[in-house]
């Protein structure tokens, strides 16, 4: 019950307006104009007052209001980001002066429009890097895709670290070791070849946990690219390409299904027209990757970076041989028969191997390895000279009694 009826009560009850505004602390005018109110409306008319404005200049018109919501409806349809942030992106190409990001929530929020999500944690705990320029670093990695035919796909996803763009997108039956180097020299072709690269510990990227490099880290090491990796199980390390992976099936969702892997293909395409060329990116201040990756000038290999390094372990079989594997290729490299069974330890800078015997530290053997050939013999076998047979006497030689 509110102050003004208590008094036109006390007023009702006998006593006289004066002594009800000595009692209250009031004004005798002002006990009058809440008796005069009460019989003019009742005891709804003592009530507080609404002090909100009948007009606010600077509320947002009702058409902008009915383009945010249809802006916001499309852009669902279409398996796009529907944030405020990216309904703002829109608006800046289409008006003067568009409504900032927390009066498009506003609106979206009154509308019912916004689904609530669980509380994430602070951005002030985010570990965020990213490259100073184009082509410093790339990031890669491959997603699954399922078919209207119930059988799946890959995709293959080459990222600009600096401006998020997207520089190859492939569709595959499966990606392998081969595919990636195809498809990362195809990138190259088009776009030049990066600083270095930054993926997961996919056995298609790297071998580091299994011993030689594969195909793709030579790759990288001829071209004098560095490659990085992720800590295992840490998926948050390539984290522009892991949200990739996320916007591109929630646009695939958005379509029909593809059939085969070549209208998966043809979707890709259109994918990386919308996401460089269509859609501004938040964290790029609102900018087309397109835009941004072609501000600057692009970052280039170094070409000392070194190459690839490691030491192995072996013990030479009875044949006086150990094996190395490298780009996928086991390579059997002859040490002689007289140090079959000798433990091993190999020092190996790419192509070039150093044998030590592990106890002596004795350099059994030094070589460039041939990657052309898995067996790397020792030294030339000489030829068959002139008049001789290949792995015989020569013609007419009459073998000696017995």
């Amino acid at each position: 019950m509110s102050k003004q009826r208590v008094i036109v009560e006390a007023v009702l009850s006998g006593k006289s307006q004066g002594e009800v505004a000595r009692l209250y602390g009031i004004s005798q005018p002002r006990v009058s104009q809440l008796v005069a109110a009460w019989r003019a409306g009742g005891w709804d008319a003592l009530e507080p007052k609404s002090r909100r404005p009948r007009s606010n200049p600077n509320a947002t018109s009702p058409e902008v209001v009915n383009r945010i919501l249809a802006l916001r409806a499309e852009l669902i349809a279409d398996g796009c980001d529907a944030g405020p942030h990216s309904i703002a992106g829109i608006l800046e190409d289409e008006m003067a002066t568009p409504p900032g990001v927390t009066t498009i929530w506003r609106i979206l929020t009154r509308a019912g429009a916004i689904t609530p999500e669980p509380r994430k944690r602070p951005k002030r705990s985010w570990i965020r890097f990213e490259a100073d320029l184009p082509n410093e670093c790339w990031q890669a990695d491959f997603t699954h895709v399922r078919l209207a035919n119930g059988s799946d796909a890959e995709v293959l996803l080459f990222v600009d670290d600096h401006s998020r763009f997207l520089l190859s997108a492939t569709a595959h039956a499966r990606v392998t070791g081969p595919i990636v180097v195809a498809t990362f020299r195809a990138a190259c072709s088009i776009h030049g070849t990066p600083q270095s690269t930054l993926t997961d510990n996919g056995f298609v990227f790297t071998t580091r946990f299994r011993g030689g490099p594969n195909s793709f880290e030579i790759l990288l090491a001829n071209l004098g690219v560095a490659q990085k990796n992720g800590t295992p199980n840490h998926p948050q390390t390539q984290g522009k390409v892991e949200r990739l992976n996320a916007t591109l099936k929630k646009w695939l969702q958005a379509r029909p299904r593809a059939v085969t892997v070549a209208e998966l293909q043809e979707l890709l395409d259109q994918f990386v027209d919308h996401y460089n060329h269509r859609r501004k990116h938040r964290s790029l201040k609102r900018r087309y990757p397109a835009e941004v990756y072609a501000a600057r000038a692009k970052a280039t290999p170094d070409h000392n970076a070194g190459g690839h390094f490691r030491i192995r372990e072996d013990t030479a079989d009875a044949g006086g041989s150990v094996t190395l594997r490298r780009g996928g290729r086991l390579h059997h490299i002859k040490l002689g028969i007289q140090h079959a069974r000798v433990p091993v330890r190999m020092l190996v800078h790419d192509l070039h191997v150093i044998v030590l015997d592990r106890d002596t530290r004795e350099i059994l053997r030094e070589l460039d390895i041939n990657p052309d050939k898995d067996s790397q013999p020792r030294g030339v076998k000489p030829g068959p000279r002139p008049g001789h047979r290949k792995g015989g006497m020569p013609k007419g030689y009459i073998y000696p009694k017995k």
